[in-house]
Formats: C-alpha cells, structure tokens, sequence
C-alpha cells in the first residue's frame, strides 16, 4: 500500500476542506462539523461562462454575516493540481470581491476552491468551475429561452444570472420566431415591436433583444432557432411556393405537414429541404433576421424521420441527405456557427460527416429509453465524427409527471446527468425552468432547492474537469472488479449494481462509478417520477487491471466535497492495482496516473 503522508481521509459525518500542505496534490484536512462553523459561506459566482486564455475572472463571493479581518485560501486547481494559491483578508462586508487572471492555455477547465479561516481554523468552503476558452463548442453547455413577452429587465438579469452559475456557455433561444417562413415580421409592419409566435404567446422585440444582449456580456453564445424546412399554412401569401413542397405521395396531393392545436396559429407545412428556391427563400429571411437581432449563430431543427416522402415533381427526396446540401448553403449564405438537432440520430451520420456544424446534438426518445442507451448515443456520434465533436443531449425528464403540477424527481434528474456527464456528453435541460417536454415552455415541474444546489455541483464539475471528460478521452479495455463479492460492479447498466466506465487519456486511465444499487428503474426518463435516492456506499475496495507502474490515483465527484480532488492510497502487485473508494453516492471519478 503506498502511503501519501500529507492525505487524511475524513469521515463523512466531519466537515471536509481541501488545503494545500507542501505539495501541489490534493490535501484533506478533517474538521470536527459544528453548526457554528458552517454559517458563513453563501455562494459564489463569476462573471461570465467563458472567458479566453488570459481573460482576468471577477469573483464574488457572497457572505452569510459581515466578516472582518477573516481570511480565504484560494486554490485554482486543474484536475488534482494546483496552479495557483493565493491568500486574501475579508474586510468588513458581506460580499467579497476579486480577481484571477487565468492562464494563456486554452480550452481548459479549473476548479476554484474557496476556503474560510477564522481564528486560525478552516472553517467552511465553496468550489465553483472556469472554463478557459476560445470556441464554446469545445465544451458546449447548452441552455435555452423560451419566455419572450414584454419583461422587466432585472427579471432577465435573474434568468441569466442562473444561467451563468451553471456555465451555460450557448442558449438556444426556442420559437422567438413570427413564422417559421418569415422568422422576424417585415419592416415597417405594425407587429414589429411585438409578434405573436406560433402558439400565438406575445413575443417581445426588445425581450429578445435584451436577452442576446445578456447572453453577449456573459460570454454566451445566442442561437437563433428554426426549422429548415418548415413553414405557414398561409406562407403562399409571403412567397412561398407549393412546388417546393414535401409530400406524402409521387402526385403533390397532400404535403406533409405537422399537426399542433387548433388554437395555435398554425400547422406546420414543410418544404423540400434540397429544393434550391425553397433554399434561398429561407436563407434571405434568416439574413434579415441576423441583420435585426445580433444573433450569434443557428440552431436548425427537423423533426426526424419521415419515412417515404416526394418532391413536386414526383421524386423521392432522400431527407437525411437533403440536409447536408442544406446545411452547406446555410453556412455560406450566413456565415455564422451552426447546430442541428437530429432527432433520435436521424441524419446524425451524415451531419457530423458532411455538415458544417459545431457539435452534434440528439433530441433522444423511444426507442433510446435505457441508461445504456444514453452512453450509446454519445459513443455513437464520437465515432461518427471521429472524436472530433462532442455532444449535446436534449433529454427530456419525468415526461409523464409533468402532465400534471408537481416536482422533478431529483435522484433520476441526477442519475442521468451522471451517465450522460460521465459518457463526454452534456444535458440540455436548463433554462428559465428545466425541460419535461419537447415544447420547452411546459412548466408544470419545479425544481427543489435541493436539486437547484445538486446541479450546481454538476454544472462546476462538468466544467471544472472538461478536460478529463471530453477532450481527446477514448473508451478504454481494462477491466474493474470488487474484492468484496457482496459489492456487485459490472460495465453494464444493471439494477442493483454499480455500474463502471473505464476511459483512457495519454498517460492516464479515467474510471467512472455510477451507483444503480438501489435504482427502481433503469429507464432514465423516469416517466412517473419514482426513482429512488441511493443509499451511500462506503469503502469500496476495487481492484483494476494496471500493467503500467502507477505514480498517483486521485477520485473526485459532484457529490462529494464539491468536487475537490482527493489522492487515494493504493497497492499495486502482478499487474493490478487496489484501491478503496471512500465512498459512492451517484458518481464519483478515478483517475489514475502511471509514470511517464
């Protein structure tokens, strides 16, 4: 068992800070947990979601009770390395400001740890996650708008604020549009200050507006949606042209069309997506809208297989193709990063093969409805674009249960980000609310307070270890096993099991442990909000295959001491390693370092 002098391993019912000793590695320093002592830390926040390689960060860190003369020790860490130390004295207030110039390195991740000291003890702690760099679709962490009526500008700055918290580094801003055919009414239109959209809500010019511009001061990336092929039941009145139709037979009889409720404004006609009319009709619209609203970029939507459809002029139309031209079009025409959402990997393929998109994004539904299947996916799409674009999963939670009023069910929401975080990917789920639906203004569910904090978590490590997720991580082939036979550790997605993903990186082996030990189902959506909340496991003792000689094994987790790394001793002998996992809540991450 090799010995790491400077570790103590805390108990669970103790308080737990992260220090640093004479080493750059990870330090726990255990504190006994009084009341008193965990009443002065309330939350802390950047000012953007994105900042560029040697952009300065401004902290503030939010305080329970006026403080003076207390100090923070503030350690800026990458993966289990600190890079930065420094040591700062509160004056009398109740926030505290300051700065960090990050470094020149880009596309990073770091994980800030804030530490309290008062009267010479450590005496409470928060994290929170920067992410370092140029191009958010390196890491995209998705969000969404859908709420565009007339608003007071601090309640879009409450929205907003949220949304940085959490990273969100690109929102797509979802139906703002007055017609799918014409996005923005025309000028000089008396609808130009405000429209109805197509479930005839009132959508606000300067709402839509303000928001971009927010979106713009934090560093977000502001995605205009549309489909590419949609359009009006009364779009032949604005121009458009039966003859670039989509149909349902070889004799133009019946386009095919989108059926929505009779007291929307419309069903949606659709178009040939190939049809070269229909293309630059499109095209010039969306022009005019980039040329009146500052968007950044566009989030295209289909709607996924359509099975055998026609042209005009009788001929079949290869949908999953006709995107591709279409994308391509779009591209030059705009100039402007691009996003497509294919749904249930309809079209995937060949839109991370052929289109110019910035990452790939699947809308998941049946038959996608198993743990496993989220993994899947986002294995599925790296191997399409030969790792060369990560993914974004629009997953819709507790579906069912929120036909009704009531709560999201914060184990499944937590469970799935695990699976989905720990498989490269990302969630798209949050914006003014959380999504249950495919029409993301459906608000019937709340989110707990409890669940809002857990995210939190999330959300920083997510960020904060971008790098050890996805960035150039390949599956790996080494095996895990349990010493203890009454531990069950399995790679597959089982119910009563642990559930393991191994994961190789350079000179590192990454080890994900997902706890479905105590799951009711295994169907991430959990449609009627019954999953259960794990039991903690503790001191689970692994054993790993590990032919190379291991210099360093460190575990960090959501759920855990906010993500903080902690170094772990191990023994390694006859080409294996062990090591004991202190303890599992829903996910925790092991990594492991060999000598170079």
């Amino acid at each position: 068992m090799r010995k790491n002098s400077s570790i103590i391993l805390p108990m669970f019912v103790c308080m737990c800070l992260l220090l640093a000793a004479c080493s750059s590695k990870s330090t726990v320093v255990e504190i006994d947990e009084k009341e008193e002592k965990t009443d002065y830390l309330d939350s802390v926040e950047t000012d953007k979601a994105r900042y560029n390689p040697g952009d300065t960060v401004h902290f503030t860190l939010n305080l329970k009770q006026k403080m003076n003369g207390e100090s923070l020790v503030i350690r800026y860490r990458h993966g289990d390395e600190t890079v930065k130390e420094e040591e700062k004295v509160i004056k009398q207030d109740e926030t505290f400001i300051w700065e960090w110039k990050t470094p020149k390195d880009n596309e990073k991740g770091y994980l800030v740890e804030v530490l309290l000291k008062k009267e010479k003890e450590y005496v409470d702690h928060l994290n929170i996650a920067v992410d370092v760099s140029e191009d958010w679709s390196k890491f995209p962490r998705y969000g969404y708008l859908a709420d565009f009526g007339q608003m007071e500008a601090a309640e879009q700055q409450k929205v907003m604020k949220r949304l940085n918290r959490y990273h969100i580094n690109g929102v797509q801003f979802y139906d703002w549009q007055y017609k799918h055919n014409q996005p923005i009414p025309p000028e000089g239109s008396p609808l130009e200050k405000e429209w109805p959209d197509i479930a005839n809500r009132p959508v606000s010019y300067q709402t839509v507006k303000q928001y971009i511009d927010l979106s713009h001061k934090l560093n977000m990336m502001a995605m205009n949606y549309n489909l590419l092929f949609g359009a009006y039941e009364d779009s032949e009145k604005d121009g458009v042209k039966r003859e670039w139709g989509l149909f349902q037979d070889s004799a133009h009889e019946t386009q095919d069309s989108h059926p929505l409720p009779d007291s929307w404004a419309s069903d949606i006609m659709l178009l040939d997506p190939s049809n070269k009319e229909w293309q630059s009709f499109l095209l010039k619209k969306e022009i005019e809208a980039f040329s009146k609203l500052p968007f950044d970029g566009w989030h295209v939507d289909q709607l996924g297989d359509r099975g055998m459809r026609w042209d005009y002029e009788g001929n079949i139309v290869a949908l999953d193709k006709s995107y591709i031209d279409f994308l391509k079009a779009a591209k030059e025409a705009l100039n402007v990063p691009l996003v497509m959402n294919a749904v249930n990997q309809y079209a995937q393929i060949n839109i991370a093969q052929q289109a110019p998109v910035d990452f790939l994004y699947t809308e998941i539904w049946e038959p996608f409805n198993h743990f496993s299947h989220l993994k899947q996916v986002i294995e599925q799409n790296n191997n399409y674009s030969g790792f060369q674009k990560n993914t974004v999963l629009a997953a819709y939670m507790n579906y069912d249960l929120s036909d009704s009023t009531g709560e999201f069910n914060t184990p499944a929401v937590l469970l799935t980000n695990a699976v989905i975080f720990s498989a490269g990917g990302s969630h798209l789920e949050l914006g003014e609310n959380m999504l249950s639906k495919e029409y993301f203004p459906h608000k019937n569910l709340e989110i707990t307070d409890q669940l809002e904090s857990r995210l939190i978590s999330y959300y920083d490590f997510l960020t904060g270890y971008q790098n050890y997720l996805r960035d150039g991580v390949k599956p790996g082939s080494f095996e895990v096993d349990a010493v203890s036979k009454e531990v069950k550790v399995s790679p597959e997605f089982k119910k009563g099991e642990i559930h393991y993903s191994s994961y190789e990186k350079e000179n590192q082996d990454i080890v994900h442990l997902i706890n479905f030990t105590d799951a009711s189902t295994m169907e991430w959506r959990d449609n009627e909000g019954m999953q259960t909340e794990p039991k903690e496991m503790k001191d689970i003792e692994l054993e790993i295959r590990a032919d190379k000689k291991v210099e360093n094994v460190w575990i960090a987790s959501p759920d855990q001491y906010l993500g903080s790394p902690v170094t772990l001793d191990f023994e390694q002998k006859d080409g294996k390693m062990t090591v004991i996992i202190p303890a599992l809540k829903y996910w925790d991450m092991l990594v492991i370092e060999y000598e170079k």
